[in-house]
């Protein structure tokens, strides 16, 4: 029930923002259709581990409500007992997640993107990526580099080449750092080789150079949720393929690490959940009115602390395994030693 609540609204919402672009390149509502249900399996992974928070809050929270915990309990059946089949539903409903993120996100995922990028915006990635780095051909041009974080304009082992109408080349600039300034292509620490009208190629190493090529960073286009076209496995794959750079490795880990340990913290904030709704209602007399709130806010502050420390992994600031589970033995502990005091 409350993952489809929670559909129904994300879909919604993200209907009537995108409605617009696709009425504006006349696009059929069949493929409009197409586009916000092949949607749904991106949102449920998104939306999981708060549904199993919830749906574990929401189940004990009517139980006490209507009085059949007290019942349960006078009876001599324990809170562990309990909490027991809502721990096992939240541990099948995680598993489902993982199934679905393994064999049916990255197709569907793979399909929205190539609608919303090509079919409606007109961009599509002129690219492709291959361990561990992107290769770009414009015009007479080629670039290949490694690009730790698309959002910035930061590159590391940059090439670009050139050649002519007889496809030789004519142009070859490699550099250990590449970065976009001012309109400008800035190269650090490399060297150009330029070939002159006998075909004779002139080098020169330099440590700082800028450069104006045909293409900018904006002309490297890559889906905004590339990494969900990529099953678990592949990920997997991924991280374990020879980096250039500790950047690139940590990120790679980082990517595959933090993936799986999205879709298993709606266990740890369930053990944290449950003792949290029975503390409410001890402390202020209401369940379900306020241990929602307050469960959406702990779920909230768990996932904002998640993405500092999958930030931190990206960075090579942090191990990435490290990152990925310290969270949920924090949370999870905390919510283990609460509910064994709430059954004493």
């Amino acid at each position: 029930m409350l993952i489809l609540s929670f559909i129904a609204i994300y879909v919604l919402i993200d209907f009537f923002e995108k409605f617009g672009d696709f009425l504006e390149k006349g696009k059929p509502m069949s493929l409009v259709a197409k586009f916000f249900l092949l949607s749904i399996p991106f949102v449920i992974e998104q939306m999981g581990p708060v549904c199993i928070l919830l749906a574990g809050v929401v189940t004990l929270g009517i139980l006490n409500h209507s009085n059949e915990l007290i019942a349960l309990k006078a009876g001599g059946v324990s809170l562990k007992q309990i909490t027991a089949p809502i721990i096992g539903g939240g541990i099948i409903a995680t598993l489902l997640l993982m199934t679905m993120s393994q064999f049916v996100l990255p197709n569907t995922a793979g399909q929205t993107n190539r609608i919303w990028n090509k079919e409606v915006k007109g961009r599509l990635p002129i690219g492709i990526y291959r361990n561990g780095r992107y290769y770009y051909q414009g015009n007479k041009t080629f670039y290949s580099f490694s690009r730790p974080d698309p959002s910035k304009n930061q590159f590391a082992f940059f090439s670009y080449a050139t050649w002519d109408k007889n496809y030789e080349l004519r142009t070859l600039v490699a550099a250990e750092q590449a970065f976009w300034r001012k309109g400008a292509w800035l190269m650090l620490n490399g060297q150009a080789q330029i070939a002159k009208k006998d075909g004779v190629f002139r080098s020169e190493i330099f440590n700082s150079r800028g450069f104006r090529f045909a293409q900018k960073p904006a002309d490297f286009f890559v889906p905004q949720y590339r990494n969900y076209e990529l099953s678990l496995l592949e990920l997997y794959r991924e991280a374990l393929r020879d980096k250039k750079t500790p950047e690139d490795k940590a990120h790679a880990w980082a990517e595959f690490y933090g993936r799986i340990s999205y879709i298993l913290l709606g266990l740890p904030l369930l053990l944290l959940g449950l003792p949290l709704l029975l503390m409410v209602y001890q402390k202020w007399g209401r369940d379900l009115s306020l241990a929602v709130p307050v469960s959406c806010g702990m779920a909230f502050v768990c996932w904002g602390i998640w993405a500092i420390l999958q930030s931190l992994a990206k960075a090579n600031y942090l191990n990435p395994l490290a990152a990925a589970l310290s969270i949920h033995l924090a949370v999870g502990l905390a919510g283990l030693f609460l509910l064994l005091r709430e059954d004493v």
